[in-house]
């Protein structure tokens, strides 16, 4: 159902506020580029620091002007399940095409859990949801075995799998036909190369037509067109990660004049020095001029 480039929005602040004239802009910004559906109030969307009503706001601001363009997929992942199916279920009644579930953090449940947390959600909202795996921020990894039993939800349709590990996207794709999207920008070509269908993208952020064509390139057939990208956009997909994201995509839009760079607490101003080589990465990757 979900595949290409989809972009995990940054959320723009003004003031301590969101900045919904600068919000619009990045929306035309990556429908005119080719951006395949656009994901509020993931990760990158800090959707930890906003408040469950600017949430919702978020979400719904997102699906106006999107205007069903393309599709709207909402972040309404929470380690508390009943806070995860009232976010899920205000999305669905916003008109989302569909939502974005991270593991359960901080309290780490047993598989057991994941998927009676996960089962409740799907079974009372009738939305298509993704499964979102990122240990690295949550402090546990769903197994692939319970991913293969949750896949059996009609309206459990794919996975983010943002664990960095291949061994582990072999076996989901081995045990069952959810769909699999790249979690890690770097990481899609060989997650594709597998059998994944596409990446929820921070560098789409800031490069989303070249995003949309490597995956785009890939999906045709034209592999050596979509490496030839890969590389190029090597440097700068890691550079994104030289503090914590979304900082140093945060500060590369505000280089490119496309947001103010403001952060919310405890997320804080890049470091001078890390704030130099990105900088010189966005040009070597014309990024900037």
């Amino acid at each position: 159902m979900f595949e290409g480039s989809i972009v995990a929005i940054v959320t723009p602040f003004e003031d301590g506020k969101i900045d919904e004239r600068r919000l619009s802009e990045l929306i035309e910004f990556h429908i005119s580029e080719g951006t395949s559906a656009i994901l509020p109030c993931g990760c990158t969307g800090e959707a930890a620091t906003l408040t469950h009503k600017e949430q919702e706001y978020m979400i719904k601001l997102v699906i106006d002007m999107v205007n069903k363009r393309v599709p709207v997929i909402a972040g309404t992942g929470s380690n508390s399940t009943e806070e995860a199916l009232a976010l899920t279920r205000s999305a669905k009644d916003a008109g989302a095409d569909g939502a974005l579930l991270i593991t359960p953090y901080y309290n780490k449940p047993t598989p057991k859990g994941q998927y009676l947390h996960y089962e409740k959600i799907a079974r009372a909202v009738n939305i298509p949801i993704i499964l979102y795996n990122v240990p690295s921020r949550t402090g546990i990894s769903i197994l692939p075995k319970t991913i293969a039993e949750l896949s059996k939800i009609d309206n459990i349709v794919g996975i983010k799998e943002a664990s960095g590990s291949l061994d582990q996207v072999s076996a989901i794709i081995d045990l069952c036909d959810i769909t699999v999207l790249s979690g890690d920008d770097a990481l899609t070509l060989p997650m594709m190369a597998l059998g994944a269908k596409g990446v929820i993208s921070v560098a789409a952020n800031i490069v989303p037509k070249r995003m949309a064509m490597m995956v785009k390139n890939f999906i045709a057939g034209n592999l050596e067109e979509s490496r030839k990208i890969h590389f190029s956009l090597f440097p700068l997909f890691k550079a994104l990660f030289y503090e914590t994201n979304p900082i140093p995509v945060k500060t590369a839009l505000g280089m490119m004049g496309r947001i103010t760079p403001e952060l919310r607490l405890p997320l804080c101003e890049i470091e001078n020095e890390n704030r130099e080589r990105l900088r010189k990465v966005l040009t070597d990757t014309r990024v900037l001029s």
